[in-house]
C-alpha cells in the first residue's frame, strides 16, 4: 500500500508518530543527560516524554482544530472537550526501557469517532518500522499487509505479557495467572511496551498477548492494528468493551478463545469475590471457532483518578 492512498487522518499521524521518532531518536544518543522524573514508584516520565507529546498534539490539531485529545502526560487539556473526534496518544510506550537503552518502546497515536477506534499509528522509531490501520482497510508494517500467525494449538504458542511494576499490585494474581497460561503454552515473553506487543501479535510474532493495568493510550492503536490483520482482542472475558477497564485479550482467533478461558477467573470486570484460585483445567488445543464467552452483566470497576500508564 502506498501512502499516498492512506486515509487523510492517517497520513497525519503518521507524520505526527515519525515527528515524534525524531525526537526520541536523538534524545537516544545521549541517554545520560536526560532528565528523568518518577510519577510513582516504577513509572517513570522524561523531558522526551513531554516533547514527544507536545509536536504530535501540535501537529494533529495543526490539521484537525475541532478534534479532543487524550495524551498519557497531559491528558485531555489540549484539543476541543466535546468532540466527537479524540485523539488517544501515548508519546513514548516504553519509557523505562528507554532510559535504560533498551531499544524496545514505541510512540502510539489511535483517532476514536464516538468511541470506535478508526485510524491507528505504532511507530517504532529504532527500527524505522511503522504499523498503521484504518477500519475496515486493512494493517500494515511499512508496506507489507499484515496477517495474524496460523497456529491453532495452544502448546506451540508464543504469548507475550506484562508484568506487574507498581506498588500495590496484586503479585500473587499476577503468579497464578502466569503459572496458568505458562503450563500449556510454548513461552511467554515481556519486553515491556504494549502498544508494540499488540503489533507484534497483528504480525504473527505473537500468536497471543494478555495484560492488565493498562491504560486507552497503551492498547487503542494496537487493538485496531490486530483486528485489521484478522486476531481478536477482548477483555478478560472475552468482550469486546476492553478500552477503559484495564485488561486486554488479544490473539489469533484458534487461541484467543481458550486464553480467554484460562484467563477470566481473573478479570477485574467481575467482582473480587468472583475470583478464585481457578482449576487448572487443560485448555481446548484447536477450537473450531472463538469460545462464545458466557453472558453476563459486567461489573465496571471504578476509573483510577489521575491513574498513570505502566510503560
Amino acid at each position: 500500500m502506498q501512502q499516498t492512498s492512506l486515509h487523510p487522518m492517517l497520513n497525519v499521524a503518521i507524520k505526527a508518530a515519525r515527528a515524534a521518532g525524531a525526537i526520541i531518536n536523538r534524545a537516544s544518543l545521549d541517554l545520560e543527560a536526560l532528565r528523568i522524573n518518577t510519577k510513582s514508584p516504577n513509572d517513570f516520565v522524561t523531558e522526551v516524554d513531554h516533547a514527544a507529546e507536545g509536536v504530535i498534539i501540535e501537529t494533529l490539531l495543526g490539521a484537525y482544530p475541532d478534534h479532543g485529545i487524550l495524551a498519557e502526560e497531559s491528558g485531555r487539556t489540549h484539543g476541543a472537550k466535546h468532540s466527537e473526534y479524540v485523539w488517544i496518544i501515548d508519546p513514548l510506550d516504553g519509557t523505562t526501557n528507554f532510559i535504560h537503552g533498551l531499544p524496545v518502546y514505541c510512540v502510539s497515536i489511535a483517532l476514536a469517532h464516538r468511541g470506535v477506534v478508526q485510524q491507528a499509528v505504532v511507530y517504532d522509531p529504532t527500527r524505522n518500522d511503522l504499523f498503521y490501520a484504518t477500519k475496515g482497510r486493512g494493517a500494515f508494517l511499512n508496506d507489507r499487509r499484515l496477517r495474524v500467525s496460523k497456529r491453532t494449538r495452544m502448546s506451540d504458542a508464543l504469548i507475550g505479557t506484562g508484568f506487574p511494576f507498581r506498588r500495590g499490585d496484586n503479585f500473587k494474581r499476577y503468579v497464578k495467572m502466569f503459572e496458568e497460561v505458562m503450563q500449556h503454552c510454548a513461552g511467554l515473553r515481556r519486553p515491556g511496551a504494549a502498544a508494540l506487543d499488540l503489533c507484534y501479535v497483528a504480525a504473527g510474532y505473537y500468536d497471543a498477548f494478555f495484560e492488565t493495568g493498562l491504560q486507552p493510550w497503551d492498547v487503542a492503536a494496537g487493538s485496531l492494528i490486530v483486528t485489521e490483520a484478522g486476531g481478536l482482542v477482548g477483555n478478560f472475558t472475552g468482550e469486546a468493551d476492553f478500552l477503559h477497564q484495564r485488561e486486554v485479550v488479544a490473539g489469533t482467533p484458534r487461541i484467543y478463545a481458550p486464553l480467554v478461558t484460562m484467563l477470566s477467573p481473573y478479570t477485574r470486570v467481575i467482582k473480587e469475590e468472583d475470583v478464585a484460585t481457578p482449576a487448572a483445567a487443560p485448555a481446548t488445543e484447536a477450537a473450531a471457532a472463538p469460545a462464545a464467552p458466557k453472558k453476563r452483566a459486567p461489573v465496571r470497576i471504578k476509573k483510577d483518578e489521575g491513574g498513570e500508564a505502566p510503560v
